[in-house]
């Protein structure tokens, strides 16, 4: 039986009552009143009540949070229940942040737990990062951020309770409800409680994140955060892998997201022994399911119906990455990165996992070979449904796309995908 196909289009909100709940806010806000408020003041007044303190460690996270929130009511569209459900994320990350904070300083030695020669995976979105993450926290040595503790890092698991913790109940029925709402994402990214979380959800404390743009169309708060200082970010995605690993102790974190790509400067500043991967794909496909998908990840939060704007602006924001990693890349020379194809990642995952850790003077062991080995064979496909995207729904073609970042391609002899 062939999968399901989802697009964007299927991503639309059905619950009849946060339809009305829409209806609702959309009435007040005809005569001038927005309920919920989405406002700094508010937010940070709901994260102070979940965390149960105000101890933010530093105001670090305050300019990012005025751009963004100001971004979300100038330019988002948002409905009554889009600036409910970002105000409790943003609220909820900096509860996460306070919590962090109220952790280290009552385990202060939690801040020597060293994070030693982390796998960072840093391509595009769409470009095997998920897949290449996955085999390689297979490596018993070496374990991934995990969905549940993105959301919950504290207290931090211990062995005893690491299968068991209630969190992951938590979690799993928080991203059930996600599900049932927008059924399409699933078929779209990878969504599990256990499952291997992006790093870019550690950023989400500092108020300095890519996920803040898939969740609205916030254009001016993209371009500030491609200029912004990420140092501050990465002291809490720091604080939060030593306060895991003070309980769980690994000897090498699995780390990947796309974000890494806009800022490499800040990022091997503060993992300056990391191993870093580079994956590289076909920017056609890259860029319009990356369009497609963050649409969908928008469409149950925003009034706007009009694909085009959010598809354009993560093209911008891809075009912009690619010319930051190419400038690094060639003012840096070889060896700070190792670079991955696709390509050869499907054709051949294993000897590709082999491949990288030869180049970093080592052997892939017997047990992670045998774990690969039965996760390949056992990998479903299509479980959740197909994501099909289509370069026309955004005004594009593939042609217009191969000829904007032909640069890249060349560069890095990456090969042209098949289109439909």
């Amino acid at each position: 039986m062939s999968a399901v196909e989802y697009t964007w289009r299927d991503a639309e909100l059905r619950s009849r009552p946060l339809l009305a709940l829409n209806r609702v806010g959309a009435g007040l806000a005809r005569v001038g009143l927005d309920v919920p408020a989405l406002t700094p003041s508010s937010i940070l007044r709901s994260a102070v009540k979940m965390a149960g303190s105000d101890d933010f460690g530093s105001d670090s996270y305050r300019e990012p949070l005025e751009v963004y929130v100001r971004a979300c009511r100038a330019e988002a569209e948002l409905s009554t229940f889009g600036r409910l459900l970002i105000s409790r994320m943003l609220a909820g990350a900096l509860a996460n942040r306070i919590a962090l904070r109220g952790w280290s300083v009552d385990h202060p030695d939690v801040r020597n737990e060293r994070i030693e020669s982390p796998w960072i995976i840093v391509g595009l979105p769409r470009t095997g990062t998920s897949l290449l993450s996955l085999l390689l926290g297979l490596d018993p040595v070496a374990r991934p951020l995990l969905q549940w503790e993105a959301a919950h890092p504290v207290p931090p698991v211990t062995q005893q309770d690491a299968a068991e913790d209630p969190r992951i109940a938590r979690s799993a029925k928080e991203l059930d409800g996600l599900m049932k709402l927008n059924p399409a994402l699933k078929a779209m990214h990878p969504f599990g409680a256990t499952l291997a979380e992006e790093c870019v959800a550690l950023f989400m404390y500092d108020v300095r994140s890519l996920a803040l743009e898939t969740q609205a169309h916030v254009p001016t708060y993209g371009r500030w955060l491609e200029q912004a200082d990420m140092a501050p970010a990465y002291a809490q995605h720091r604080l939060a892998l030593q306060i895991l690993q003070s309980r769980q102790p690994t000897e090498r974190w699995i780390l990947k997201t796309p974000f890494h790509l806009w800022h490499l400067e800040a990022m091997l500043r503060a993992y300056r022994d990391a191993r870093v991967i580079w994956t590289h794909r076909d920017p056609g496909p890259v860029v319009t399911s990356l369009a497609s998908l963050a649409n969908a990840g928008q469409r149950i939060l925003t009034s706007r119906t009009d694909p085009r704007p959010t598809a354009e602006e993560w093209r911008r924001k891809c075009a912009f990455a690619l010319r930051s990693a190419m400038a690094f890349d060639e003012k840096s020379g070889d060896g700070w990165c190792q670079h991955l194809h696709y390509d050869a990642l499907l054709a051949d995952p294993l000897e590709t996992v082999r491949a990288l850790y030869r180049n970093f003077g080592e052997e892939v062991g017997t047990l992670h070979a045998r774990r690969m080995q039965a996760f390949v064979a056992d990998r479903p496909q299509d479980v959740f449904g197909r994501h099909r995207y289509d370069p026309a729904d955004f005004g594009w073609t593939y042609p217009d796309l191969a000829a904007e970042f032909k640069e890249y391609t060349e560069r890095y002899n990456v090969q042209a995908a098949d289109h439909p």
